[in-house]
């Protein structure tokens, strides 16, 4: 099959994957594995919007996976269990986890550790490498280098806006973008907050050294200060339990930053006027900033500990095949992450902003159990500076209080 002028591996990969090592470092999951031949049971966790109706995107793939593998007689036992979910599930009982299963890259590191997760073989790895941009694939790779999963679709938030209110020069700047109309944003939400402190650095350039830690920029005060400035702006909005997006609806915000699920709602308030774009600048003493939001993916995997390994690992990647990420496209609107697919969404503004998002104005999102240090102090630093609790006086304590709690500055 030929997309775009290039040969689409996902199938290819999918059917003809080699089977990889299992997470705890045995190359010998093969022997006494059933998937040669007969018959087998596979068992899934996918998202409840995936399996709803008799023609689901998950139906529709398990019995394309069975016509390019007419070697197995397959019994699916497929449960609900959300990509967020995955991990906390597993968590419960490793062994009793689904052979397959679809999760948020940032449980990477809890899935590894274990050991319910396996590495991906030559053929999947080839895979990943030609369908995904570095951020995906540094996305499921983990700190022993490996790769685990097969990425399909991004998981990053970027700017919605009125075009009636702000022209495509305007959004570039989020300045100018204050100076002309009402921006909400959810500054206490530890999800956002750290779009603003550009330089900031999530345990090494690939998220997967521990090592390295949360960096923050040497002008993090200077950057707080901004956003205490910018939080007394009148035009200035904190989207609290997602108000922001009830303001665009009442028109009484005209830019709104979220991700791709809230594009069915804008889109229904703004009609034509609806503006998608990545994220804005903006300056600090006269320094440009880029905002950057925390990236991540949802990938597909396989549980090593399966009956059935072999056909697990098969079926994983072919969960994240180009077919399978573009029936995901046409059934859901879930926006693949497959290079190939980009005619697909050509049309599509949501799309391009969240590809544009995640090539130039994103960060990965680590997988890595540091990163749980993150959330609460980052909420809470957020909700200081809309308390008025941080002021221009006291930023600099603040932030130095909040940079100790969680990591370091660059040397």
């Amino acid at each position: 099959m030929m997309i775009n002028g290039k040969k689409a591996i996902g199938l290819a990969a999918a059917t003809a994957m080699l089977l990889p090592l299992a997470a705890c470092g045995s190359d010998n999951a093969a022997e006494g594995d059933s998937s040669d031949g007969g018959a087998i049971t596979l068992s899934v966790w996918a998202p409840q919007e995936d399996q709803d109706g008799d023609n689901s995107w998950l139906s529709q793939v398990e019995k394309g996976f069975e016509k390019a593998h007419p070697e197995y007689k397959i019994t699916w036992k497929n449960d609900v269990v959300s990509e967020g979910d995955a991990s906390k599930q597993v968590q419960t009982d490793p062994s009793a986890a689904a052979d397959v299963y679809m999760f948020a890259s940032d449980q990477l590191g809890t899935l590894i550790k274990l050991g319910a997760i396996g590495e991906l073989g030559t053929d999947a790895a080839a895979q990943i490498k030609e369908q995904n941009g570095d951020l995906e694939v540094d996305s499921v790779t983990g700190s022993d280098g490996k790769y685990y999963g097969v990425p399909y679709t991004d998981n990053t938030w970027f700017m919605y806006y009125n075009k009636a209110k702000y022209t495509d020069d305007d959004v570039k700047s989020l300045d100018t973008m204050l100076s002309k109309g009402v921006v909400a944003f959810p500054l206490v939400d530890s999800w956002y907050i750290g779009g603003f402190y550009d330089g900031l650095s999530l345990f090494g350039e690939k998220g997967n050294d521990e090592s390295a830690g949360m960096v923050f920029p040497k002008d993090a005060t200077d950057i707080t200060k901004y956003l205490v400035d910018m939080a007394a702006n009148p035009n200035f909005h904190n989207s609290a339990d997602n108000s922001g997006l009830s303001e665009i609806q009442a028109g009484t915000a005209d830019a709104f930053f979220s991700g791709s699920w809230s594009a069915e709602n804008i889109k229904e308030a703004l009609g034509d006027n609806m503006g998608v774009a990545q994220l804005p600048t903006f300056t600090v003493n006269g320094q440009t900033k880029q905002m950057k939001s925390f990236a991540a993916t949802k990938a597909a995997a396989y549980n090593p500990n399966a009956k059935n390994p072999k056909a697990a690992a098969q079926f994983a990647a072919y969960l994240g095949s180009t077919e399978a990420q573009k029936l995901h496209y046409e059934t859901r609107g879930i926006i693949p992450t497959d290079k190939s697919l980009s005619d697909l969404t050509a049309d599509d503004a949501v799309a391009k902003a969240q590809s544009d998002a995640m090539a130039n104005t994103a960060i990965l999102q680590s997988g890595l159990a540091g990163m749980n240090d993150w959330w609460t102090p980052a909420e809470t630093f957020g909700k200081a500076i809309v308390n008025k609790e941080v002021t221009a006086d006291n930023a600099a304590e603040k932030t130095d209080a909040w940079v100790k709690s969680v990591g370091s500055y660059a040397e």
